[in-house]
């Protein structure tokens, strides 16, 4: 028996078509997660092979497999033809050859205690979630690795916004796993004409760099909804890059990881896009709004709010400094505003860097 046939995937022997391997269309591929993310993967993952995305709710399963849309979250916006929805979550799983999973990482363990009972051996799973878990710190691939032990555990991440994405625009992203033959699948299983997406065996260093730049996301937003100029919010970024890069290595990530499309790039798109969710609470909390207020309006999850103190946790047991992430965890979690992080760095008026030293 082959490497392959152990793993119990991809059978059948590659042929090329159309520039990808036409291998891809043998995996069946399931979707855990209807919200903006795990259906756009859905909707990616339907142009190689058979894809079925589960969801809680009926109607937007209903709404998917008739109108082929996702009006609760993207709104306006088509999905592949063929792109199937069920709420059944036994009928989604059991037939899988992949398992993608598209929920946040408060809830992750829980549902894939869920998958495993349905599971087939050996059967991937890929995370979606840029987040860690509370109280355990542990990352989703450790997770995987807990609940569903002997099957290779993925990661897909990158600077990727759902709506641009469906929109066509030009992306690319990063399957990070240490299995070789599982990550040369994946990569053809996502990869679409303008969907880019490369391979790194960095698994830590992929998670961590999406985890820590919510974080940094969300003092960007802060700089924004304060009416900061560019030169500030270039520091935060740039500095926040430096806070992720140091703690990332010191957890066991390659310094090369947090340069390239799942650290810089990422955290460049969170920080910039109005579509970051991250981004948004920062700027509402920039704007004088208590957390509360912003998380109760949210359909979605910003992961960097829950992911803060975690950061600062493993930041404090390692000894290294991470001043921006401070802050944000403390209008967050501890009832200070963003004009208190932000002292020292903005005129009376609040709208422009003062030439004073970066608090940061």
């Amino acid at each position: 028996m082959n490497r392959r046939e152990r793993l119990g995937i991809f059978p059948g022997r590659p042929r090329f078509a159309g520039g990808f391997y036409s291998a891809a269309m043998h995996i069946r591929v399931a979707v855990i997660g209807g919200g903006s993310w795990g259906t756009t993967v859905a909707h990616l993952a339907a142009h190689n092979a058979p894809t079925t995305l589960w969801a809680r709710r009926e109607d937007t399963c209903e709404e998917i497999n008739s109108l082929h849309t996702n009006s609760r979250y993207l709104s306006g916006y088509e999905l592949h033809p063929s792109l199937r929805a069920d709420p059944d979550l036994h009928s989604v799983v059991a037939n899988a050859d992949v398992i993608v999973m598209g929920v946040p990482s408060h809830s992750y363990r829980e549902t894939l205690e869920q998958v495993a009972g349905h599971i087939r051996a050996w059967v991937p799973v890929v995370s979606l979630t840029k987040g860690l878990e509370q109280g355990t710190r542990a990352r989703m691939s450790e997770i995987a690795h807990q609940v569903l032990p002997g099957h290779p555990a993925a990661v897909l991440t990158g600077p990727n916004l759902a709506k641009e994405i469906l929109a066509g625009d030009a992306a690319a992203s990063v399957v990070a796993t240490h299995d070789p033959v599982v990550a040369d699948h994946l990569q053809r299983i996502f990869n679409t004409q303008l969907f880019r997406v490369y391979t790194n065996p960095d698994v830590i260093g992929c998670e961590l760099g999406g985890a820590f730049k919510n974080v940094i996301a969300i003092a960007a937003g802060m700089a924004d909804g304060l009416g900061a100029g560019d030169n500030t919010k270039a520091a935060v970024i740039t500095r926040g890059l430096n806070e992720l890069s140091r703690l990332g290595e010191a957890m066991g990530g390659k310094a090369v990881t947090f340069a390239g499309l799942a650290g810089m790039g990422d955290l460049i798109a969170t920080c910039m896009s109005p579509q970051s969710r991250n981004r948004h609470v920062g700027e509402q909390l920039g704007r004088g709004r208590t957390i509360e207020e912003v998380i109760s309006e949210m359909r979605m999850v910003a992961e960097g709010v829950k992911t803060s103190p975690v950061v600062l946790q493993l930041a404090e047991e390692l000894g290294i400094e991470m001043p921006i992430s401070t802050e944000v965890r403390a209008v967050c979690h501890e009832g200070a505003t963003a004009t208190d992080a932000y002292r020292g760095l903005l005129r009376q008026d609040g709208s422009r860097l003062e030439h004073h030293a970066l608090k940061f």
